[in-house]
């Protein structure tokens, strides 16, 4: 299963190459990136934290957009100021919480060319007393569904390795034990739990990794891979495996559930690879007595 796992992320880390769409900036690495575990929840974007001209990753045509001064029932967006393109055959290009506008009415025009400016970076909706900076993602509207944009953009420079942190096992009965602290666990279903994350190069903020996998005595207990949310009836839904609750995968600030695993009497080994989208993994091994 390890070799499947590998030839997955070789497959995504090639495929990412053919596409042509650009970076909003050059050389500014992520505050924050898609799939991180924002609070018990995954964050469908990314944020940079910046000061300068917002540019267009890609040509398309505006299909909506809304300034700070414009407000909904009297509500502010969480938005704040946004912008949404239409790439074409479904994919909608996202911009938002910019401080304004690149055209001073606040209205661009229903075309926009690739790299052309068209937003300042600033501060506006959620990104509200945090630095300078905006927020940017894609949704495609025929399978409905949040990507990620380092899926479809070329990766940035990155030599550094994911980082594991704590691994936690959850009983069926609610019982959390860390592997940090003791390798004895009774007989029986454990969720897994992973406190993950990478560093690009030049980057100092801990970012989401591109993918988890979890085996178990060399059985696949279950594989992530932080490539899109399927948006259904309002609920969030990811892959590992199959199509699973995002809310169950994020159900622990911090970490990621990877897998189940039924743990029998004896000697288990818990094996745990991270991948990051440059194809840089770490990999951490757990010998635990089962009783």
């Amino acid at each position: 299963m390890r070799i499947k796992l590998c030839a997955v992320l070789l497959l995504f880390a090639v495929g990412a190459a053919v596409y042509t769409i650009d970076w909003p900036v050059t050389g500014v690495i992520p505050a924050s990136n898609f799939a991180r575990n924002d609070g018990g929840s995954p964050l469908l974007g990314m944020t940079f934290a910046y000061e300068g001209p917002l540019y267009a990753a890609e040509q398309g045509e505006v299909i909506f957009q809304r300034n700070t001064t414009e407000r909904v029932s009297g509500l502010p967006s969480p938005l704040g100021s946004w912008i949404a393109v239409d790439l074409g055959d479904g994919l909608v290009n996202i911009y938002a919480r910019y401080g304004k506008n690149e055209n001073d009415e606040g209205d661009l025009s229903s075309h926009i060319e690739k790299q052309q400016i068209i937003a300042q970076a600033g501060i506006s909706g959620a990104s509200e007393n945090e630095m300078d900076g905006f927020y940017f993602s894609f949704f495609d509207r025929k399978e409905r569904r949040w990507i990620n944009p380092a899926a479809i953009i070329n990766p940035m420079p990155d030599t550094r390795p994911p980082a594991i942190g704590v691994v936690r096992l959850k009983s069926a009965e609610g019982e959390t034990i860390s592997l940090a602290q003791t390798r004895t666990v009774k007989q029986g279903r454990y969720a897994i739990f992973v406190e993950a994350s990478d560093t690009v190069d030049g980057g100092t903020q801990p970012l989401a990794p591109n993918s988890l996998a979890a085996f178990v005595n060399g059985a696949e207990a279950g594989t992530l891979l932080f490539e899109s949310f399927s948006a259904r009836d309002g609920v969030l839904m990811m892959y590992r495996n199959a199509l699973v609750l995002a809310s169950q995968v994020y159900m622990e600030p911090n970490a990621y559930e990877a897998g189940e695993f039924w743990f029998s009497r004896g000697i288990a080994t818990l094996e745990i690879i991270v991948g990051d989208r440059a194809g840089n993994t770490r990999t951490a091994s757990y010998r635990i007595i089962v009783e």
